[in-house]
């Protein structure tokens, strides 16, 4: 799905369209619920929350509704991201709360990290920097032990610019300078251009 590789929200919602006419049309209800589930997110992320999260609720009602499990822990995810872009933390803190106890029972860890970090995203809209640490901290962790490397970058950004705003630069620098060199391709995506230029703003 586009929002794990962080595809504009503008040119995922062509192609959420297309899927689901092409779903609707061939009578698919689990594409279907994933389309509207895609379409949901890109509204939100484009700010309107209020066309969005609807969508995105529709979505997953009717992604249980197919008895298929997988990929719920991460839909919740988008959720919860959906409610973070309309400053919403406490609703989607809920979501991840929901998405850790689903993604424990089915043992489904594949964004386990990024949900993580997305906690951590959201403890620091509500002014809990210290959990949101400790949330970054265990993304990271996860995300190593997984050989995951995206999502160890995503999470290492998100909690060296906590640190930066701590004063924390060369804690911040020594911790997300290695995991960006580590890539050497694909350097234009958003992930390493945010990295890079947060390095650059600490002095790497």
């Amino acid at each position: 799905m586009g929002w794990f590789a962080r595809s504009p929200p503008s040119g995922l919602l062509l192609h959420a369209d297309e899927l689901r006419g092409l779903a609707a049309e061939g009578g698919f209800p689990y594409w279907r619920a994933l389309a509207l589930v895609a379409r949901g997110w890109c509204l939100a992320a484009m700010g309107h929350g209020d066309q969005g999260i609807p969508l995105l609720t529709t979505g997953l009602a009717d992604l249980r509704a197919t008895e298929s499990g997988q990929f719920i822990p991460g839909i919740l995810t988008i959720l919860a991201d959906a409610h973070r872009i309309g400053g919403q933390p406490q609703l989607g803190l809920t979501q991840l709360a929901d998405a850790e106890r689903l993604a424990e029972g089915t043992r489904e860890r594949l964004i386990a990290a990024e949900t993580l970090r997305m906690r951590g995203d959201l403890l620091i809209l509500t002014d809990n920097r210290i959990s949101a640490e400790a949330s970054f901290r265990h993304a990271i962790a996860l995300s190593r032990r997984q050989k995951a490397k995206l999502w160890e970058l995503r999470s290492s950004t998100s909690l060296a610019r906590l640190w930066r705003e701590q004063g924390k630069r060369t804690e911040a620098r020594d911790l997300l300078a290695p995991i960006y060199g580590w890539f050497t391709e694909g350097l234009d995506r958003l992930d390493l251009k945010e990295a890079k230029t947060l390095l650059d703003k600490l002095g790497a």
